[in-house]
């Protein structure tokens, strides 16, 4: 099937490599001409484990283009729309500018039959509203809203196997076409039997932001616990397994630390508050704020764990900040926890010196006035104390031992409480962690 992906930014670069990867024939479209360029020469503008490989292996069969003229959209059958909707300047919703103006580009270069497709994450309401304007064009299209569940650091696995699918469709012959459109494209995914769920545009819309709202509201569940964990005396760790035996609960995102950061969760949750305002049903989410204010409240509990922690003055002490991308398998540093941590003790004061395995660059660019390190060595060394904010294997497999021969004082923070205290401690180390005593 000929596809045209328009946005290749972090969803659309991954669904335009994977869908070429499954035997699609792909036009990746966008106005960067540098994002254009890079993916046209098989770079990757950004970490993504095995992209590279899908990208390179799809660009060499020839199925997949990349092009900045949005003309070259013409002829594809099913056209995904994949750009951002990031939160609006001085305000939680989310800016719409983008998924407007990718619609209107391609009313022009349709043909009677094609599809349009959303994967971008939106308010509820707006496939609808946008189902109207492509009607109105006289194009003959149809939308869909398929919205994306891809788990950054697991990207391309999600897309190319999918742990369900979605699809929001109009009712009638229409919706019964776009079904089996999507089935084509999805084919080798419905052929091993993946879950679907075909509904409704609105359905479609509330599946993603409501699967984000659940998953940010555990995280900050677990990290409230955590907070009443420290000053009762509990161990939050334990209080997690134990409740995590239970079926209906889970033991999946019980892990009490810094909190969520990037691209999606913070600003999909306040992007949805707001919605739900503006649909007259704001008491219906406005928990939301206080699992928004709680995941915020963790980043200041690491600063000042750190600072309590240093038994010095913070001005000039040497912190290592172990991590800046906000999970691990990522260089997205976008609303990054690990990264507002050294950016806050920085700001106290400390002579900050943070690593990362991906994300010095996207860090560098943002806030320069931090010290940036690609050695784990020279990070570790003459630290007053070390902060692990972002849990990758190359820090979670750190010798104990090793690191207290370089630090000047063997002071650690576990801000993702992903290290074995018991051995750090045997080390000679004052060891912190979150609801952990």
């Amino acid at each position: 099937m000929r596809i045209s992906v328009i946005g290749c930014g972090y969803l659309g670069a991954v669904h335009a490599s994977a869908m070429a990867e499954l035997g699609h024939e792909v036009v990746g479209i966008d106005v960067d001409e540098a994002k254009i360029t890079a993916l046209s020469e098989g770079r990757t503008p950004f970490f993504e484990p095995g992209l590279p490989e899908v990208l390179t292996s799809a660009m060499a069969s020839g199925r997949l283009r990349f092009s900045t003229n949005i003309a070259d959209a013409a002829g594809a059958e099913v056209h995904f729309v994949a750009v951002g909707t990031p939160q609006k300047k001085g305000s939680h919703a989310a800016d719409l500018t983008y998924v407007n103006a990718a619609v209107e580009a391609l009313l022009p270069h349709l043909n009677v039959g094609d599809l349009i497709v959303g994967k971008s994450t939106v308010p509820v309401g707006t496939a609808a509203r946008l189902a109207a304007v492509i009607e109105a064009s006289g194009s003959g299209a149809t939308l869909a809203w398929n919205p994306e569940f891809l788990r950054e650091g697991f990207a391309v696995q999600d897309t190319i196997a999918p742990d369900r699918l979605v699809y929001g469709v109009p009712e009638g012959l229409a919706g019964d076409r776009a079904v089996a459109q999507l089935n084509e494209v999805y084919a080798s995914a419905i052929d091993t039997q993946t879950p679907l769920v075909v509904t409704d545009y609105a359905t479609a819309e509330l599946v993603k932001v409501a699967a984000n709202a659940f998953l940010a509201t555990k995280i900050s569940f677990i990290n409230a616990m955590a907070e009443i964990a420290e000053v009762s005396g509990a161990d939050v760790t334990q209080l997690a397994d134990a409740i995590g035996y239970d079926t209906r609960i889970g033991r999946r995102f019980l892990n009490a630390g810094v909190g969520f950061g990037g691209g999606c969760l913070p600003k999909d949750i306040r992007a949805f508050t707001a919605r739900a305002e503006e649909l007259g049903r704001g008491e219906s989410v406005a928990f939301l704020k206080e699992v928004d204010a709680i995941n915020l409240r963790r980043r200041q509990r690491v600063v000042d764990l750190t600072v309590s922690a240093l038994g010095r003055p913070v001005y000039n002490a040497k912190v290592a900040v172990l991590g800046l991308s906000f999970k691990p398998h990522s260089d997205d540093v976008r609303d990054s926890p690990a990264l507002d941590v050294a950016v806050q003790l920085r700001g106290l004061g400390a002579d900050v010196v943070a690593t990362d395995p991906q994300a010095i660059e996207n860090s560098r660019s943002r806030h320069p006035q931090i010290t940036y390190s690609t050695n784990i060595e020279e990070t570790l060394r003459g630290a007053d104390a070390v902060v692990l904010v972002t849990e990758w294997p190359e820090f979670k497999s750190i010798d104990p031992s090793w690191a207290a021969e370089l630090v000047t004082t063997r002071t650690i923070v576990d801000g993702r409480n992903t290290l074995d205290a018991a051995a750090w401690r045997a080390a000679g180390w004052t060891y912190y962690g979150l609801g952990r005593p």
